[in-house]
């Protein structure tokens, strides 16, 4: 059992393919109860010697969508690192619409983790019913619809063409891959354990989880309990520390976490180009003053783009937040690719949108982030040198307030992915901190 104190090390050590993902799962982590820190990037053992009064370690990195072999690297030596600090629980976090190609990175990191522990089967549950996202018969829904039918296939790093796991989850592994069902899940945890004894004995190493609800997330966190390591979404994070606590492996109290107290002006920064990001865009632009990024421009001049900016900040209302888009629709997006192509769009709007905030904070002293986009908050967070946060309450289902952990003046950062979150949640956001 893990010790009561004051400095009782991490229980659960957790691997997220990159950061609103990360800030998701440590999210739904203290909502069960736990302290937890996020860290960015691989962590160092001094770095997690210093952490006190924490339950869980999450550490972010960016590698969803780099190549496969790098990605394996990244994610093992974190899990190392994890492991010497007395973690003996471990989590590998991927997006909720299973973001990734045929080639990887899903498939091969799990396989990484799984050697490395030395375990034999692990399972796969990326559903988030309380976010829309629910598996049937092994195939991965958004709301009612099909991932492949959902805009994920719009995607400019990862389109995802196919909804059935199995299948998908097939092409990156060497692998078998099984499925537990449905009604395996709804029969309860015993008969869970026993489908995956069962499973494992027939050489499924890999195990995809039917879940359509929060009760078959409890379900199969109690059944999980004693795996040394588990993958999904953040969903059945949720109701793990409820799990170890049931088996004795978490012992502190249940905690919940106050809200960032930070002092400064507000900017949202939009690099998603989601459904529900370019709604929140379009519906906070009449409310606060509203940059749109030249992205042409950016492309061939951005030092002029990059001023431009700069000088209208400097004429906006200081007693308002301001928002600054790349946001665009599929159409505009797939132009850009074609023109400049995709990564290279890409990595150069995450490095100006990170340039341009540091200099908002350096420069005009704007304290309180609200950043939507994984690969945008990524960028943004290691252009401000920030190596940790301590994750505070909910915004909204899968987005809590966060607050940088040693850096001098402290931020307050809100983290998006770009699926997520009401029309209002920039409003919502801010709102929380006044």
């Amino acid at each position: 059992m893990q010790e009561t104190s004051s400095q009782r090390t991490a229980v659960l050590g957790c691997i997220a393919d990159d950061v609103t993902g990360a800030t998701d799962l440590a999210n739904n982590l203290v909502q069960g109860g736990m302290r937890v820190v996020q860290i960015l990037g691989t962590p160092t053992p001094e770095m997690l010697q210093n952490l006190s009064d924490v339950d869980a370690v999450v550490v972010a990195l960016k590698t969803r969508s780099i190549p496969a072999e790098d990605a394996i690297a990244m994610s093992r030596d974190s899990l190392e690192v994890l492991r010497e600090n007395g973690a003996t629980r471990f989590y590998f976090k991927y997006c909720s619409t299973f973001d990734s190609t045929d080639d990887g990175n899903i498939g091969p990191v799990a396989e990484a983790l799984m050697d490395t522990l030395g375990v034999p089967q692990t399972v796969f549950c990326p559903a988030f019913p309380r976010a829309g996202r629910t598996v049937y018969r092994g195939h991965l829904f958004v709301g009612d619809a099909l991932l492949n039918e959902s805009g994920m296939e719009n995607h400019p790093l990862n389109p995802m063409t196919d909804a059935n796991l199995v299948r998908f989850l097939s092409k990156q592994t060497a692998r078998r891959v099984g499925l537990v069902t449905y009604d395996d899940i709804e029969e309860g945890s015993s008969a869970v354990e026993r489908c995956l004894s069962d499973l494992q004995d027939d050489g499924v190493a890999m195990v995809v989880t039917d879940t359509c609800g929060d009760a078959q997330l409890a379900t199969l966190a109690s059944a999980c309990a004693s795996m040394p390591l588990v993958t999904g979404g953040s969903g059945l994070a949720h109701y793990l520390p409820d799990a170890y606590r049931k088996v004795g492996l978490l012992s502190s109290e249940t905690h919940a976490p106050p809200i960032p107290n930070v002092d400064g002006r507000g900017v949202i920064v939009a690099g998603s180009c989601s459904k529900a990001t370019n709604g929140q865009v379009e519906y906070m632009s009449g409310k606060c003053p509203t940059w749109t990024v030249d992205v042409s421009l950016l492309m061939s001049d951005r030092n002029a783009e990059l001023e431009r900016l700069m000088q209208w900040v400097a004429k906006t209302d200081a007693s308002l937040p301001v928002l600054i888009a790349s946001s665009a629709r599929p159409e505009k997006i797939a132009a850009l690719q074609s023109r400049f192509g995709a990564m290279d769009v890409a990595l150069a709007i995450e490095g100006f949108l990170a340039e341009v905030t540091r200099r908002l904070v350096q420069e005009f002293g704007f304290r309180r982030l609200v950043l939507a986009g994984g690969e945008t908050s990524g960028a943004i967070v290691r252009e401000l040198s920030i190596d940790a946060l301590r994750i505070g309450p909910e915004i909204c289902t899968g987005v809590p307030w966060t607050e940088s952990i040693g850096r001098q003046p402290s931020l307050a950062l809100a983290l998006k992915s770009g699926n997520f979150g009401d029309v209002d949640f920039f409003e919502t956001a801010l709102e929380m901190l006044r």
